[in-house]
């Protein structure tokens, strides 16, 4: 182990971090410099700023990386139509690489020693900040306190803002009893209350949605034009990534989209319930798989679905940065190549209908298609000959008297 004589601490303002920026003070009588990524999350990053300020800390930065959070990890993502289980838009997952990233860098600009995170010693985000971290910058020192330290709740953590004047507002009372994580993407909670299974999830728990009881009783039409599988402009107004998802949210979450309450299975081999808003991210991905359904051939749509759990999981797991994981977006990255189009959608009390699709790249022919008389690009009585082909051996397994 290097003498850590300097370290860079992943800082959100909040509570946990706050008390790591103090204790690091203390148990390491190191310099510390913070670092806090603006991921979408809003006004906490001003706090963020002004509260390690008053913790003492010298260096701070703070980064707006919205544009690099969608353009280069979110959209990626979505080109595979990725859902981790079945359901999860992986919001909190594909922000922790790109934070991994900004930890390296500046730890590296500032010669640090170590980099400090504040996930805990039962969740993934270690294991995402972590792999993430020596991916980038093998040598790298990784203090983790929760896995260090003798406090083992939340109010103890209070406990100690209280023994050393740390200021922490609203959160130095017992305030929500789970923990939320916000990004452009979505609102995660955990924690608290909805360990319990049997308790319900709060209405006035949820910050980025409507009710769908609630929202707007006329559907809201929207049209969604993408190239090259990413989108890029929202309702005929080109627009950079994150001022599109920005408004995607706002519509989405206008219309009740992007509610789940879901029990996921954790890397460390933990079941977790979660509930999470991803209004934006669910229109997303409806729109895109729409698209493909008119751009991709078949075969290669499948073989995209049959690919994207595995690559879900890279993501969830924290292999951002291996080798499978970017080998993989290889061949996503070119099955992309001709999915450009508009796709034309209606919100409505938590759903969403697609109305219309438009492509110059279109593999949807109407006349191969149609029940009427077509050019003669079809011939019906081929297929006869392609059902007895593929049925040959089912044939000859009855035979043999292998029958069902």
């Amino acid at each position: 182990m290097k003498k850590i004589r300097k370290v860079v601490l992943a800082y959100s303002g909040g509570l946990d971090t706050s008390v790591i920026a103090k204790w690091l003070m203390q148990e390491y009588h190191c310099e510390l410099v913070t670092f806090t990524a603006d991921l979408g999350q809003g006004e906490e990053l001003e706090q963020a700023r002004q509260r390690a300020r008053s913790l003492g800390v010298k260096e701070i930065h703070c980064k707006d990386l919205r544009r690099e959070f969608v353009r280069d990890f979110v959209y990626p993502m979505f080109r595979a139509n990725t859902l981790y289980e079945g359901e999860y838009l992986l919001g909190t997952s594909i922000a922790r690489p790109l934070i991994a990233k900004h930890l390296v860098a500046i730890a590296e600009a500032n010669g640090a020693q170590a980099i400090v995170h504040g996930a805990t010693g039962k969740g993934n985000d270690q294991v995402r900040f972590e792999l993430g971290i020596y991916a980038l910058s093998p040598d790298m020192q990784v203090i983790a306190p929760w896995r260090e330290w003798d406090l083992g709740s939340r109010s103890a953590l209070r406990d100690f803002c209280r023994k050393h004047a740390i200021d922490m507002g609203s959160q130095s009372n017992k305030g929500p009893d789970y923990s939320i994580d916000a990004n452009l993407l979505h609102t995660s909670y955990e924690g608290g209350e909805l360990e319990n299974l049997a308790n319900a999830a709060a209405e006035e728990m949820w910050q980025k949605t409507l009710s769908p009881a609630n929202s707007p009783d006329i559907p809201t039409s929207l049209s969604i034009e993408f190239a090259a599988g990413d989108p890029v402009a929202l309702n005929g107004t080109r627009m950079q990534p994150e001022n599109l998802f920005t408004e995607l949210n706002r519509l989405g979450g206008a219309n009740g989209i992007g509610r789940i309450d879901l029990v996921e299975n954790r890397y460390v081999g933990i079941k977790s319930r979660g509930c999470y808003e991803t209004p934006g991210g669910s229109i997303l991905l409806r729109a895109h798989r729409a698209i493909e359904a008119i751009t991709l051939d078949g075969q290669l749509a499948h073989l995209k679905d049959e690919l994207m759990p595995r690559y879900a999981k890279l993501i969830y797991n924290g292999y951002w940065w291996s080798p499978e994981r970017l080998a993989l977006q290889q061949l996503i990255d070119y099955s992309q190549r001709y999915v450009n189009g508009t796709i034309e959608l209606e919100l409505y009390k938590g759903n969403i209908r697609i109305v219309r699709r438009h492509s110059s790249d279109s593999l949807f022919d109407a006349q191969i298609a149609s029940f009427e008389d077509d050019d003669g690009s079809y011939n019906q009585q081929d297929a006869a000959g392609f059902i007895r082909l593929n049925a040959l051996r089912l044939r000859q397994q009855a035979r043999a008297g292998r029958k069902p």
